[in-house]
């Protein structure tokens, strides 16, 4: 498994830098009731989301996280964990989001991103496609993505340097 450490926090990540198959690992996340909640409010206000009585009853006999909260937090762990120093240009496709096992107010979340394909697409960028997950404290898998983002070529030297 990949780490970024503090040695590796200025030097910029290019396409070409990026290992195949090995898990990029972030930190990780504590989700609180309030966050929920909050969160759900303001974008996905399901009662099961917001409301404790209404959870209980609920198939999941609780409150739990909305998806869409999970895959912000994912988003979040990935870009200050794993992406802060990657060239990246921008996201280019969400193919794939599972939530396998809810999340439930005071989890702790960790994830990881492990990259699965880089192809080259011009002389200055490149697809990457990789592969994202979260698990809870538990070690039980809540989320899984795949997706594709462009990032930059390393650059070229320049000609007579």
């Amino acid at each position: 498994m990949t780490t970024t450490g503090s040695d590796d926090a200025h030097r910029v990540v290019y396409a070409e830098d990026l290992v195949l198959g090995t898990p990029y690992i972030t930190g990780k996340y504590r989700l609180e009731r309030d966050d929920v909640i909050s969160f759900a409010r303001a974008w996905d206000p399901q009662a099961f989301h917001v409301d404790e009585a209404v959870a209980a009853t609920h198939g999941f006999g609780g409150l739990i996280a909305s998806g869409l909260q999970t895959a912000c937090i994912f988003q979040r762990l990935a870009v200050t964990g794993v992406y802060s120093n990657w060239a990246i240009i921008a996201g280019r496709a969400i193919r794939e989001m599972s939530f396998p096992r809810p999340v439930r107010p005071g989890s702790t979340l960790k994830g990881s991103v492990t990259i699965t394909d880089v192809v080259a697409r011009d002389e200055q960028r490149s697809l990457v496609h990789k592969h994202g997950e979260l698990w809870d404290q538990d070690g039980a898998r809540v989320f899984s993505m795949r997706a594709e983002a462009y990032m930059r070529r390393r650059p070229l030297p320049l000609e007579g340097a």
